[in-house]
């Protein structure tokens, strides 16, 4: 039997052990499900054990990250692989089908949180390995594999690891399993991520709740403030109106324009799929522009006052809201924030008093698209999917992938895998079981074809400041 024969042969088995993984709450940006994500680590260091690999928990400051190794493939090139075993919290509750952490099966997809992002793509190397070691007893390369448990919270452990640990991570590629396919028919190879600066805003009036009779018209609500303030940070046509927002922003090549003009949007499918009655952003810009390098600014919650059943007539004592700005080559997150918290603190009016609390950021990334590792993944992926991968930018950030850029020296692989449907970060996270079934065959695939190309293929390349536009 070979590797992917054993994929085949152990599929419904594979099935439930990434359920049995779903099940565990592992919540990296919820003190209350510390816990569970500990337990979501130890379950996938258990998991890559059995695959054959020397395994273990490297505890950070924040939450635990698994560490992995199978080395001995004498001539053959070293991978580093990536991704991530927290999740994002499930709110609102009430929009899921089923409970968040119980799998659901619904026409060919899985449903549950974390089921694309990202423990279905990981588990799908976690098969690769394994059908590797049940089959050939060796792999064709040497593999490393670092799953972090705060990417959705903005952890720095493992950024302290891989600038702690360089020479230990030290790989001729590092492959990123956290990216969608271009479409349902297409996989993707992601080559730019846009960065991310994330921060919260609070606008406090009175000490306390008031009685809004008695003291309306005196008094000004905070909750209205919040709102007057955030709306001078966009215009009607969704460009962002703060000032100095777009200094640094790097304008589209030409080439790659045309690139993404080929390849365009569905606008109607993508209506559908979000539910909107119209797309709405910045003009002069394609859709598939403005959701890959495009710089955003998102209200992602607004919170104050009473929010329960009934009525209660109140001037709330405080509102505030969560804020992220998606950003692009050649932006800072630091300036970013800077640049929005003086603008929130300068549109305030003088009635309330702001604060200001920043929060975690990255930077974007936009990485080569040549080499021996691309190509040898654009074959793989095409064996596994049955049509070429489409080359692409994502919208949304890995943080840690500039940090592998930098101090690894390797431009990052990241290989779209799953639907770009999936609902990741919203009710209803799914992922097609079929994509789940060919990722892990693709995996199996890239490392035959990395296998062929040679310990020295490719090496480190330190990046120049220019590399990373």
């Amino acid at each position: 039997m070979n590797p992917i024969e054993f994929l085949r042969a152990n599929r419904e088995r594979h099935h439930e052990a990434l359920c049995e993984w779903i099940r565990i709450p592992s919540i990296s940006a919820q003190p209350a499900h510390a816990g569970d994500v500990a337990r979501s680590a130890t379950f996938l260091a258990e998991r890559l054990t059995e695959a054959g690999l020397e395994t273990e928990i490297v505890r950070t400051k924040g939450h635990p990250l698994v560490y992995a190794e199978r080395l001995g493939a004498e001539g053959a090139p070293t991978l580093l692989l990536y991704g991530h075993h927290d999740v994002q919290p499930v709110d609102p509750i009430d929009a899921w089908k089923k409970a968040p952490f119980e799998p659901l099966v619904e026409d060919g997809y899985l449903l549950g949180r974390g089921t694309s992002d990202d423990k279905g793509p990981v588990y799908a190397f976690v098969r690769a390995l394994e059908a590797f070691h049940k089959t050939t007893g060796s792999l064709p390369v040497n593999v490393k594999v670092t799953v972090e448990g705060e990417e959705e919270s903005g952890g720095l452990g493992l950024v302290e690891f891989i600038r702690s640990e360089r020479d230990r991570l030290a790989a001729r590629a590092v492959v990123v399993a956290d990216t969608p396919k271009f479409s349902r028919e297409a996989p993707a190879i992601c080559y730019g991520l846009r960065g991310i600066a994330a921060l919260e805003v609070r606008v406090t009036g009175p000490t306390q709740d008031l009685h809004s009779g008695g003291y309306g018209g005196t008094v000004e609500n905070p909750a209205f403030a919040l709102a007057k303030i955030l709306a001078t940070c966009k215009d009607d046509e969704g460009r962002v109106a703060i000032p100095d927002f777009y200094d640094d922003v790097a304008a589209i090549p030409g080439d790659e324009r045309k690139r993404m003009a080929a390849l365009g949007l569905d606008e109607e499918a993508w209506k559908e799929e979000t539910g909107v009655p119209k797309l709405h952003g910045e003009s002069g810009y394609s859709a598939v522009e403005r959701r890959w390098c495009r710089p955003t600014f998102e209200v992602n919650g607004i919170f104050g006052g009473y929010a329960g059943a009934g009525s209660k007539t109140i001037i709330p004592r405080s509102a505030g809201a969560k804020i992220s700005c998606r950003l692009v080559p050649d932006m800072s997150p630091a300036r970013t924030l800077e640049v929005v918290a003086r603008h929130l603190r300068r549109v305030a009016p003088p009635t309330v008093r702001v604060e200001v609390e920043l929060g975690h950021s990255a930077r974007p990334v936009v990485v080569r698209t040549d080499g021996p590792f691309v190509q040898a993944a654009a074959r793989a992926l095409e064996g596994a999917y049955g049509k070429a991968p489409v080359f692409v930018r994502e919208g949304g950030s890995i943080p840690v992938v500039n940090t592998f850029h930098e101090v690894l020296g390797v431009d990052p692989l990241l290989l779209g895998l799953y639907n770009p449907d999936n609902r990741a970060h919203s009710p209803n996270e799914r992922l097609r079981l079929d994509d789940f079934d060919r990722a892990a065959e693709a995996f199996v695939r890239f490392f035959e074809e990395s296998g062929t190309l040679g310990a020295a293929s490719s090496g480190p390349r330190i990046p120049s400041k220019e590399s990373n536009r």
